[in-house]
């Protein structure tokens, strides 16, 4: 599939999408591979030394990650950060070097990285101590690097699976009751009551394909995994790897003294190929079948829905239309249905300012999740290239300023609107504006907290510069299209005076049948959703982008026809105010997903009340939007 190093090439991807298999597919590293050679090899195209890096710290029982100098660890003496996209910085990574540093082919055992002492008499000793006892507490991983390659601590599971975790805990903890937490239960010396016991220790194994019948110089890194062991070192000069674990009370009242290590040896397979090292990971995570299942569930959403569609276009309004053209019974036979709003239908909605800007705003998102998806499922955005996802998602929402500019403008102007220079800037500020805000504010909590989370400043100017830049310049640019263009014309006269819309049902009613128009839509992707959200709030890799990008076309698909549906079932009605209630069916969906995207939080975090607080206020502020604009405005 690559020609060189990181360039893909147009055939080889174009014979690898004819040859895929169901649940096959191919991997383009994006990254080009780096040999290793001993100590004292001729070659120069290969390096000696592996760097280990560390990234932030994160628990699924706390949102705030944190920085790996945060907590008293080892650090390097010439520590160095090595540059982070913008993706990376979004998300919260903060990755810089380690104290522990390897030579390739060199064995090392039980070798000493620092000692760490506590002085429970001073402040800002114990202060650290019992932070790093809060980290055992709330079960914090590690999350280290060798060669842009997650170090993993693989262990089994249920039905003698194993599973690989791209981190592990910086210790655990023993509660008063004597039952073992998290990672206790692993090590049956980990027994005494309301004990946290340390994970100082890491006995690391790396993985390496010799190059033999490859055609390239040196070694390549295919894995490396790790497991975490608790030792207290007697003598920190002389470790020994053997020996009672690092206890540390839960009451500390006497001082501690922690010492870390690490043992490193290298194992030779050439059954893995450097650009599937990745797999080893990714298969451990087995979601196929439910994937499958959810594809299908969705498949037959999508083929009712459709059979709706096609039974009132083909059998109802096509005959509907016939009738009503029929001379001989148009004078004789009176108007009943949808065909006595034909002079209202397309009167302008109420606040059509807003809807022609939340309709720029929604082609602007719809284009860049499109296209962001798609390059996804080619594999340039894998998990390989860091931050690669949110960086491509940033750059393709600012540089598709005019697509939100041009809808904008020219929804605006049929519905008569004559106010275009508030219509551009609410295009360009209005929804940016109010996303940016709630990060500012999100930004400034973790900042006060010291999360690793928090956007630097500069981070935060070059957004608003890539915002104010080149995303608002180019909403201008499409909005002068869109203005320039004329306005759509519509196939029949509007009435002058608006007629009056009789008794509505309550199933006919907007506010029932937005919230029911959002059920379907949902019910395609919250499968998918669980697993998006689970990656995100346990801090797992996401890596099925194939999937979502079907999920996506059949959401598409479900919204299209589920809007078409209920709006002809309110046409019927007699209630032709469609314009605000096409919009908001299919946009209810998010409600759903904003409840729902706060159901992991309820069960994973120990904060229950703030977030059952942010959830009430922001449903009742969305069903409070919702009603406003949907009611009428009067004749």
């Amino acid at each position: 599939v690559l020609s060189r190093p990181g360039t893909p090439s147009f055939l080889g991807l174009l014979c690898a999408l004819l040859t895929l298999r169901p649940g096959s597919g191919f991997y383009l590293p994006g990254l080009a591979p780096v040999s290793f050679c001993p100590a004292g090899s001729s070659s120069s195209d290969c390096q000696v030394n592996i760097q280990l890096f560390v990234n932030r710290l994160d628990s699924i029982e706390s949102v705030l990650p944190y920085e790996y100098d945060f907590f008293d660890f080892c650090k390097d003496d010439q520590e160095k950060r090595p540059s982070e996209n913008l993706g990376q910085v979004l998300f919260g990574e903060r990755i810089e070097t380690s104290p522990y540093k390897f030579s390739f082919m060199k064995t090392e055992t039980c070798a000493k990285v620092c000692t760490k002492s506590y002085d429970v008499s001073k402040q800002e000793e114990r202060t650290k101590l019992e932070f790093l006892k809060k980290g055992m507490q709330l079960n914090y991983q590690h999350h280290w690097i060798v060669d842009n390659m997650p170090v993993t601590w693989c262990y089994t599971v249920e039905d003698n699976q194993k599973y690989c975790n791209p981190g592990f805990p910086i210790g655990c903890y023993v509660d008063g009751n004597g039952h073992p937490k998290d990672a206790c239960v692993i090590n049956v010396s980990f027994n005494e009551k309301n004990t946290f016991y340390v994970f100082n220790h890491v006995d690391i194994t790396i993985t390496y394909h010799s190059g033999e019948g490859e055609g390239w110089t040196g070694a390549r890194l295919v894995a490396a995994t790790l497991e975490p062991r608790s030792y207290k070192h007697e003598d920190e000069n002389k470790p020994v790897c053997e020996g009672e674990p690092m206890s540390i009370p839960g009451i500390t009242n006497s001082n501690v003294k922690i010492t870390y290590s690490y043992s490193v040896t290298f194992t030779k397979n050439n059954n893995i190929k450097w650009a599937s090292r990745w797999d080893y990971i990714l298969v451990s995570m087995p979601h196929t079948n439910i994937q499958w299942f959810s594809i299908m569930n969705s498949l037959v959403i999508v083929l009712f829905l459709s059979g709706m569609v096609a039974m009132i276009m083909l059998r109802t309004l096509h005959k509907d239309i016939a009738r009503y053209n029929q001379v001989d019974q148009e004078e004789a036979q009176e108007e009943s249905g949808w065909k006595q709003v034909h002079g209202d239908v397309f009167r302008p909605p109420r606040n059509g300012m807003v809807l022609s800007v939340f309709l720029g705003q929604g082609a602007q998102i719809f284009i860049m999740t499109f296209i962001t998806l798609f390059l996804a499922c080619l594999g340039f955005l894998s998990p390989a290239n860091r931050g690669a996802l949110m960086t491509c998602a940033v750059v393709l929402w600012v540089l598709l300023g005019t697509p939100a500019g041009y809808v904008s403008a020219r929804m605006y102007k049929t519905f008569g609107g004559e106010k275009w220079k508030t219509n551009v800037l609410l295009t360009a500020l209005l929804c940016p504006g109010i996303i940016f805000a709630d990060f500012f504010v999100m930004n400034l909590i973790l900042w006060v907290e010291g999360s690793s989370a928090a956007i630097p400043f500069g981070t935060l100017v070059a957004v608003l510069a890539l915002w104010f830049g080149i995303s608002v310049p180019l909403t201008f640019v499409g909005a002068y299209f869109g203005f320039k263009k004329q306005a759509i014309e519509h196939p029949v006269r509007t009435n002058q005076i608006p007629r009056q819309i009789p008794e509505q049902s309550f199933f006919t009613k907007p506010l029932p049948g937005i919230i029911m128009g959002g059920i379907l839509p949902f019910g395609c992707i919250f499968i998918q959703l669980f697993f998006i959200l689970n990656s995100i709030w346990s801090h797992q890799m996401y890596y099925m982008f194939g999937f979502l990008f079907l999920v996506f076309i059949i959401l598409v698909i479900t919204c299209s026809e589920a809007t078409v549906l209920l709006c002809y079932f309110h046409l019927c009605a007699e209630d032709y105010h469609w314009w605000w209630r096409s919009f908001l069916t299919s946009s209810f969906t998010a409600f759903y997903l904003l409840v729902y995207a706060h159901h992991p939080l309820l069960w994973l975090h120990h904060d229950h009340g703030v977030f059952v607080f942010l959830l009430v206020f922001f449903c009742f502020r969305y069903i409070q939007l919702v009603s406003f604009f949907m009611n009428p405005a009067p004749p």
